[in-house]
């Protein structure tokens, strides 16, 4: 199908071609559990984002666990599925990949850190945007 260790250009055809789905997956399933709770639940909690993040952290498992056991040498796959399909999914998939790997590597104080760093810094930058615009209207 494609190379072992996929061209630049392959790579990025993968990647862009995995997002392009996993974008459309995560507005429909969003729309689907928006329907599926009504308005004013949809309105009162994020249920549709947390359902994406959760099936996306699952999916990112399932796709790691699957490429350890079969050797590591699915760089397609990674880049169609791991980065593209569930980056434009959910990119909470590659933030909790990225945790378990700090765990599992015994850095589990850097793990908090990346963890509470990561939102709080999130969490400001958006602050900080939207001052930046509604200061502007």
């Amino acid at each position: 199908m494609y190379p072992a260790t996929p061209t630049p250009l392959l790579a990025s055809l993968l990647v862009m071609a995995g997002g392009a789905i996993g974008a459309l997956a995560r507005y429909q399933l969003g729309r689907a559990i928006g329907a599926a709770v009504g308005p004013a639940q949809a309105g009162a909690f994020f249920w549709a984002t947390l359902a994406i993040n959760v099936i996306g952290c699952g999916a990112m498992g399932l796709l790691f666990g699957w490429i350890s056991r079969s050797g590591g040498s699915a760089e397609g796959l990674r880049l169609f599925v791991g980065v593209g399909l569930l980056g434009g999914f959910t990119t909470f998939s590659a933030f909790g990949l990225e945790m378990m790997l700090l765990i599992e590597r015994g850095a589990t104080g850097l793990a908090l850190f990346y963890a509470g760093f990561s939102v709080a810094a999130g969490l400001a930058a958006l602050w900080l945007g939207l001052v930046l615009v509604r200061g502007l209207a």
